[in-house]
C-alpha cells in the first residue's frame, strides 16, 4: 500500500479498481468519464447517487454509515474516454471541509486488497473536490492523487468538466486560488418556546440525541432520535401546521412524505390523496383547507418499526397546490411527536419564506446502526404536487 500526496500517480496492475472515499461527515462521491478533451460526452457520463451505472463505472452508496464508492472497470470503458475523475462534497448543503478530512483508499475491485491512499492536504472553505482520477497513458492505466478543491460545489465541479445542470452556477474556482473570507450570517435564533414547554436540548458540539429534552432545531441541524442508548424505534407523529399571512386569507397547503431506498430511489408518497403507503406504516391524517385552529394542520404517522426495510429515508414536504408562495404563509413548522405519549420531541419553525410553491421541511435517515436521524431542512422548491418534490426531495438526502 502506498500513502499518494498530491501530483503522484502509481501504476493500476488490476483491471477493475474502487475508490471509497471515507470523512467524519457524510459525503456526496461520483465519478465523471471524461475524453481527452477533458469533458463529458454527455450528462449520461455523470456517475452518481441518482445515476448510479453507466459504461464501465458504477457507484456504490455507503448508506451513511460506509464510504461511498466509485468503481472502475478499465477493460468495459468506451472508446475514446481516457480519464475518470472521482469527486466528493459534503452531504450537508453548504458544509465545506473545514476540519473535516476525507481519505481515498483505492482497492484492487477483485480482490479488495488495497493499492493507495490519499489524503487531500490544507483544506478549508472548499465545498467539494477531484479527490484522485484514474487515467491511461501509454495503452496502461494509471491513478493520479488529484486533491483540487472547488468553492461552488459539486455544480462547479459538474459545470468545468461539461455536465449541465438546471441552475446556473459561478463559474468554478479552484481551491489553490487564494480567495477573500466569506462571511457567513448567523442563523435566526429559535423562536421562544411556551412557558408551558420543558427546555430545548442545547444544541453543543457533538452528536444532539433525546436525552435531555425536546429539541429545538435549526435549519441544516441534525439530531439522533435516540433516548438512553436506545434507538426510537416506535410509532411517531409528524406534525406539519401554518397561518396565512393576511387575515382573512385562507391557504391551502398539503404535508406529504416522500419514501426512499438506500440507492435515493423513490418508494412511495404519502400525501392528501393517497393516506396510507407502505403496508400502513405510513399514515396522513387528510387534507386541511384553510390552515386556521390551533395545533397541527396536518399529521403524518410513522410507525419507525414497521417500515419495510428498504425504506431508509423518509422526505416530509409542504406544497401550495393553489399556487400561492410560501411568502403569504406565516409561522409555518414542522414537529416530531411521540405517538404514545403525545410528548414533543423536535421542532423546527421556518423563519424565512421564499416566494415558491413547495419546502422540504425535514428529512428521517436511517442510520446503519439502526437508529434515526432527523435533519431540519427548510429548502424552497418550485413546485406545487408533492410528484414535483421527488427528485429535488432525491437529491437532498
Amino acid at each position: 500500500m502506498t500513502a499518494m500526496t498530491p501530483g503522484s500517480n502509481l501504476p493500476l496492475n488490476t483491471v477493475r479498481v474502487t475508490v471509497e472515499v471515507a470523512a467524519p461527515v457524510r459525503l456526496d462521491v461520483s465519478g465523471l468519464l471524461l475524453t481527452a478533451d477533458g469533458k463529458v460526452r454527455s450528462d449520461a457520463d455523470f456517475i452518481f447517487y441518482n445515476q448510479p451505472s453507466g459504461p464501465g463505472v458504477t457507484y456504490r452508496s455507503g448508506g451513511g454509515s460506509a464510504p461511498d464508492a466509485i468503481t472502475v472497470d478499465t477493460a468495459a470503458l468506451p472508446p475514446g474516454i481516457e480519464r475518470i475523475v472521482v469527486t466528493a462534497s459534503p452531504d450537508a448543503a453548504g458544509q465545506s471541509f473545514q476540519g473535516v478530512e476525507p481519505t481515498a483508499t483505492v482497492r484492487d475491485a477483485v480482490g479488495g486488497s488495497v493499492i493507495a491512499t490519499f489524503t487531500p492536504p490544507r483544506l478549508g472553505t472548499e465545498t467539494a473536490l477531484v479527490v484522485v482520477e484514474i487515467y491511461q497513458r501509454g495503452g496502461a492505466w494509471k491513478v493520479r492523487a488529484v486533491g483540487q478543491g472547488y468553492a461552488n460545489g459539486l455544480a462547479g465541479i459538474a459545470t468545468d468538466f461539461g455536465v449541465s445542470v438546471e441552475e446556473e452556477p459561478p463559474a468554478a474556482a479552484p481551491a489553490s486560488i487564494p480567495a477573500a473570507p466569506v462571511s457567513t450570517p448567523a442563523a435566526p435564533p429559535a423562536p421562544p418556546m411556551p412557558p408551558a414547554a420543558p427546555p430545548a436540548a442545547p444544541l453543543g458540539a457533538g452528536k444532539i440525541n433525546l436525552d435531555k429534552g425536546r429539541v429545538n432545531l435549526q435549519k441544516n441541524q441534525t439530531v439522533s432520535l435516540v433516548k438512553g442508548g436506545r434507538p426510537l424505534l416506535s410509532q411517531v407523529k409528524m406534525g406539519l401546521g401554518w397561518e396565512p399571512a393576511f387575515r382573512g386569507r385562507a391557504i391551502d397547503l398539503d404535508a406529504s412524505v416522500i419514501a426512499y431506498g438506500p440507492q435515493r430511489n423513490h418508494i412511495d408518497s404519502c400525501y392528501f390523496n393517497k393516506l396510507s403507503i407502505l403496508n400502513g406504516s405510513i399514515k396522513h391524517s387528510g387534507d386541511n383547507l384553510t390552515g386556521e385552529g390551533a395545533g397541527d394542520d396536518e399529521v403524518i404517522v410513522v410507525d419507525l418499526g414497521r417500515l419495510p426495510a428498504e425504506a431508509t429515508g423518509l422526505v416530509f414536504t409542504v406544497n401550495s397546490f393553489s399556487g400561492q408562495k410560501f411568502t403569504e404563509v406565516a409561522k409555518a413548522y414542522c414537529r416530531l411527536i411521540d405517538a404514545a405519549s403525545g410528548e414533543e420531541l423536535v421542532r423546527f419553525d421556518l423563519t424565512s419564506a421564499e416566494p415558491q410553491t413547495g419546502v422540504m421541511m425535514a428529512k428521517l435517515i436511517k442510520q446503519f446502526s439502526g437508529e434515526w436521524e432527523m435533519t431540519a431542512m427548510g429548502e424552497f422548491v418550485k413546485s406545487r404536487t408533492v410528484r414535483g418534490m421527488v427528485k429535488p426531495a432525491s437529491q437532498a438526502l
